[in-house]
């Protein structure tokens, strides 16, 4: 079994300016789970543990909407936390996509998903980068304080050019994704 999901990767600019200010955050000493940078991906789908002849079907199923899909401008911009910032629980970077294509583009890849059998997500996706998880209210209200200093900072701008399906490995120091196939935009 595989442990599997399909993701959108994003440039190593960007990340590296995202871990400087997880850094900035850190510093509030609160009770968070933090995402290591090189980890940070928008995840499209999440499949859980699959068998390895899935693969070709995932692929199959999901290759014709990549194909036909140009590239997505996004900027990546802001910071938040879900549920919000009274009570943070996951924090997370925003994603803004000016011609509003990519909630489109997951719904469209959800449904040719459930084509082969997999559920679609029971809540409405929102395209965000999880920087971390809130473990314990223990340092919060620092922490909130400096959230409210990059609440409207960019990140970057970049294209959207492939999706990538990840094998994903739980360790004891974090989990190790590893690239099975990307698929490329518009091509």
């Amino acid at each position: 079994m595989l442990r599997c999901f399909l993701a959108i990767e994003f440039p190593e600019s960007i990340l590296n300016r995202i871990g400087e200010v997880q850094r900035a955050l850190k510093s509030s000493k609160a009770d968070v789970r933090w995402v290591s940078p090189e980890n940070i991906h928008l995840t499209l789908k999440f499949f859980g543990n699959i068998e390895e002849f899935q693969i070709e079907s995932i692929v199959k199923s999901i290759e014709e909407p990549i194909r036909t899909t140009s590239p997505i401008s996004i900027a990546v911009q802001g910071i938040g936390a879900f549920p919000g910032l009274k009570n943070p629980r996951v924090i997370w970077v925003g994603l803004n996509d000016e011609r509003k294509e990519l909630v489109p583009f997951q719904n469209r890849l959800e449904r040719e998903l459930e084509k082969v059998g997999f559920q679609p997500e029971d809540r409405p996706f929102h395209p965000h980068l999880t920087l971390g998880r809130m473990r314990s209210n223990q340092g919060k209200d620092e922490l909130v304080r400096g959230m409210e200093r990059y609440r409207e900072e960019g990140f970057g701008n970049f294209q959207v050019e492939g999706v990538v399906l990840f094998q994903s490995d739980l360790t004891p120091t974090g989990p190790i994704y590893t690239p099975l196939r990307e698929i490329r935009l518009g091509r």
